[in-house]
């Protein structure tokens, strides 16, 4: 009898807790491509949010900004948030606004490849593929504010 219960009593206790762990939330990091994808869209939205005004492109890059949030918006309701605010974000050092224009498009092509995976999870992927309709479409705006500002630039010259 003591040998079954040294065998027996371990199985027991294994399968006793197995439901425990089954309802356990995913660990953080499951889905690391969409925490990398936040961070790459609030620093896309700061390249955008922290510019000079300029009323050649401003319009164009608030479409853009409108796109950023309804993408990290998707991916906060798909459950994967890191907790940020999306005003945090630290100084770049870069002065021109053409720059900074170029960098948020460059950002938001990196958080469309970080969520461009095969997504598994079923209840995920509709969200997932409207985060990249939101981000493809930012992607447009900051673009088609670029070559405004180059436009606008190229005008300027004497």
């Amino acid at each position: 009898m003591t040998r079954f219960l040294k065998f027996a009593l371990p199985l027991v206790l294994a399968l006793g807790l197995s439901p425990l762990t089954a309802g356990a939330q995913p660990l953080p990091g499951k889905h690391p491509g969409y925490l990398h994808a936040l961070t790459d869209l609030r620093t896309a939205r700061w390249f955008l949010y922290h510019q000079p005004g300029d009323s050649v492109v401003s319009g164009d890059e608030d479409v853009a900004i409108t796109e950023i949030d309804a993408a990290i918006g998707e991916i906060k309701r798909a459950g994967i948030d890191d907790g940020k605010d999306l005003n945090d974000h630290p100084k770049v050092d870069v002065k021109e606004h053409g720059s900074r224009l170029l960098k948020s498009i460059e950002t938001l092509n990196k958080a469309k490849a970080d969520i461009s995976g095969e997504e598994d999870n079923p209840e995920v992927r509709e969200l997932r593929h409207r985060a990249l309709e939101h981000i493809d479409r930012a992607i447009r705006a900051a673009d088609k504010a670029h070559t405004r500002w180059v436009e606008d630039m190229n005008r300027r010259k004497p």
